[in-house]
């Protein structure tokens, strides 16, 4: 059996001009970064305000497990199905973090017949984005140290810095570290933090941006830090706006590439949904809803993290309204939630099914919520038994929800035929009626709990003392009507990840809040979860080489 990386690296391409003008792109619309990557120009994002909308398909998940689900897989797989079907379809997804790429998860680009190439670009460098993000936010918090050394005019208490450096690497050591050691010269000796670059509000900025002057206008409400009297500090109060605007001037513009059957996709910025808001640009989505009749996006994790942020953060700012949501499952990842070790899975066990598939009630049960109809997809694998898809189908059917079986990762578009059918079926006969979990005019808490009940199932919320404190006063200084971007593990619904299935009787805790002024939300941060990624014992990194010819294996 073929690895995803040696079916991407036999694929054929198409050049990237070609792709384009399937979508009507002309070769001056298009910032080439070589035969088959491009930006998407600011006169061209600007011809297109006015063109009407296509339909907006969001794809999510249940809880990610061991066994895996395929996501990103399916979202590929079922643009290309649209494809096979006539139909003028787009992408429009996140750019991969190199965190995970070298840690645990390994790449994003999709997998088998179902990815978007060049692949091992896009898991790497791509076009710089992240980089650019990196530097732009370590641009701030070096001007942020160059301001007290200088005098600090300001009157910046060192005690109340919240501004934290970053790096798109899993590096634990760098969560709490102490700068400024060293000579007077080599400044304020002060406690520092680092979190992963998905993780940063210039990330949140960057994907919620309307375009370059809605950026430098959240960049100048970024809170860096809070004076002696308690006042907050921004960026704009220590002239870093026009700087950093300066390094994503490239980096604001979408990126343009492929999937192996040449439907094009738009991959433009990379928030992790387990720590940040978990969707690509608003930019891209956007404009994908101009250029395309169907527009496939994807958001992070399970639909509780991803779904919700994709709903109630990136719908509330950008005001978008989708026409249909696809569920991913797998057997596989439902018999894990029922109880089985992952080295049974590929076992016939219909009683772990029927404990399981709670996990996916209650995610269906949640996105319905929203009223936006819901398509299950199960992501085939080829231990999959028929009396097992046929339970799992009568299940989502008895729920009201359209079912199909993905063959995506082994057939392609040709795979995703039975999804693309049902979901134009659930678009031309379903109408989305999409509403939000929460209003504006709810308080901080409300809002959190609101979150923690209705989706999680939490029985209540626990606030660590200190948090009381913090919910007030943003709630003083104005903050109290953003929505909430909630920090939890990606692996249950509950805040702690050994609680598989539905849990039941859970109290979620709070440890920590914070806002991100510029990107318009408040982050929430429960249990144990870290901003900063740590490496497996077993890193991915130990697997990816590149041989003398510059051919580079191991990645995924």
């Amino acid at each position: 059996m073929k690895t995803d990386i040696e079916i991407a690296q036999e694929a054929v391409l198409s050049p990237i001009v070609t792709v384009a003008d399937q979508l009507g792109i002309k070769e001056d619309d298009l910032e080439l970064y070589g035969k088959y990557k491009a930006k998407i120009s600011e006169e061209y994002m600007e011809s297109i305000k006015n063109k009407p909308d296509g339909k907006l398909i969001l794809v999510t998940a249940i809880n990610p497990t061991p066994a895996g689900e395929g996501k990103t897989t399916v979202s590929i797989g079922l643009g290309q199905a649209f494809g096979k079907l006539g139909k003028n379809a787009i992408l429009a997804l996140r750019e991969p973090s190199l965190g995970p790429c070298f840690g645990i998860k390994g790449g994003a680009a999709g997998g088998g017949y179902s990815q978007v190439v060049p692949m091992e670009e896009l898991n790497l460098h791509f076009t710089g984005d992240f980089h650019a993000i990196t530097s732009a936010n370590n641009l701030l918090a070096a001007l942020l140290d160059n301001h007290i050394q200088q005098g600090n005019q300001l009157g910046i208490d060192p005690r109340q810095i919240v501004w934290k450096r970053c790096l798109d690497m899993n590096d634990r050591v760098l969560r709490n570290v102490v700068v400024g050691l060293g000579n007077k010269a080599d400044g304020m000796v002060r406690e520092d933090h680092f979190v992963i670059t998905v993780a940063s509000e210039i990330m949140a900025i960057l994907c919620l941006a309307a375009d370059m002057k809605d950026l430098k206008e959240r960049f100048g409400r970024i809170i860096v830090a809070y004076n002696y009297k308690g006042e907050p500090v921004t960026a704009a109060d220590i002239n870093a706006v026009g700087a950093m605007a300066a390094l994503l001037k490239d980096a604001i513009k979408p990126n343009l590439i492929q999937t192996l059957e040449h439907t094009p996709a738009l991959i433009h910025g990379g928030p992790f949904a387990n720590i940040a808001h978990g969707c690509n640009s608003v930019r891209a989505t956007k404009a994908a809803l101009k250029m395309a009749d169907y527009v496939i996006t994807e958001a992070g994790f399970g639909a509780d993290l991803g779904a919700e942020k994709f709903f109630d953060i990136k719908c509330r700012i950008a005001d978008l309204k989708p026409d249909a949501v696809v569920l991913v499952a797998t057997i596989r990842a439902l018999k894990y939630n029922g109880g089985i070790e992952k080295s049974k899975l590929s076992e016939e066990n219909l009683e772990a099914l029927q404990k399981g598939i709670v996990n996916l009630e209650k995610h269906i049960e949640n996105l319905q919520k929203y009223r936006v109809p819901i398509v299950v997809t199960l992501n085939s694998f080829v231990s999959d038994t028929s009396t097992e898809i046929d339970y799992v189908r009568q299940f989502c059917e008895a729920k009201d929800c359209e079912f199909a079986v993905s063959k995506v990762w082994e057939k392609g578009g040709e795979g995703g035929a039975e999804l693309a059918n049902k979901v134009l079926n659930v678009i031309e006969n379903k109408k989305s009626d999409f509403r939000l979990l929460y209003e504006d005019s709810l308080s901080l808490k409300e809002k959190i709990e609101a979150v923690a009940r209705e989706i999680y199932g939490a029985r209540s919320v626990f606030y660590v003392p200190a948090v009381d404190v913090q919910l007030r006063k943003l709630e003083e200084l104005g903050f109290g009507d953003m929505p909430v971007c909630m920090a939890k593990t990606q692996y249950s619904l509950s805040d702690d990840p050994t609680l598989l299935g539905r849990p039941e009787n859970f109290d979620i805790t709070v440890r920590d809040v914070y806002v991100s002024a510029g990107a318009g939300f408040v982050v929430v941060l429960t249990g144990t979860v870290m901003t900063m990624p740590g490496l497996p014992k077993e890193p991915a990194a130990y697997r990816i080489d590149v041989n003398d010819n510059g051919v580079i294996t191991g990645l995924f």
